[in-house]
């Protein structure tokens, strides 16, 4: 079990952060239709991206222990034991990954605040 460096972390966010952003775009752009012909209230983008982080994290997480950028990378998650991680575990994970200063624990801890507090770790295969 060898963890990963921050450039393949940073490869990871990239590309998922890619996907969730056109994800919660192409979600937006849906509900305003109904905002438009329909007058449903109107939600800032910045929520559609705040849940897509949510469910594109916790469905692939809890399901493949990996998204889409850590298959391209080679990575995947597991707890500290090397197992998959449980399902509240990858849920306060993914809680944690909404805060926004998230990334900067990595330079106190040595792992961002989502790894610390969910004691998991991201591990090449």
């Amino acid at each position: 079990m060898k963890k990963v460096g921050d450039g393949t972390r940073i490869l990871n966010f990239m590309v998922d952060g890619f996907l969730v952003f056109w994800l919660s775009f192409f979600a937006f752009r849906f509900w305003n239709f109904y905002v438009i012909y329909w007058h449903f209230k109107p939600i800032n983008f910045w929520w559609f991206v705040a849940a897509m982080l949510f469910v594109y994290y916790a469905l692939f997480e809890t399901v493949f222990a990996r998204t889409p950028g850590k298959w391209i990378t080679g990575t995947k998650v597991v707890d500290l034991h090397g197992n998959p991680p449980s399902v509240s575990r990858v849920l306060l994970r993914t809680a944690l990954r909404l805060i926004i200063i998230d990334f900067l624990f990595n330079a106190i801890w040595g792992k961002p605040l989502h790894d610390y507090c969910s004691r998991t770790m991201v591990v090449e295969i």
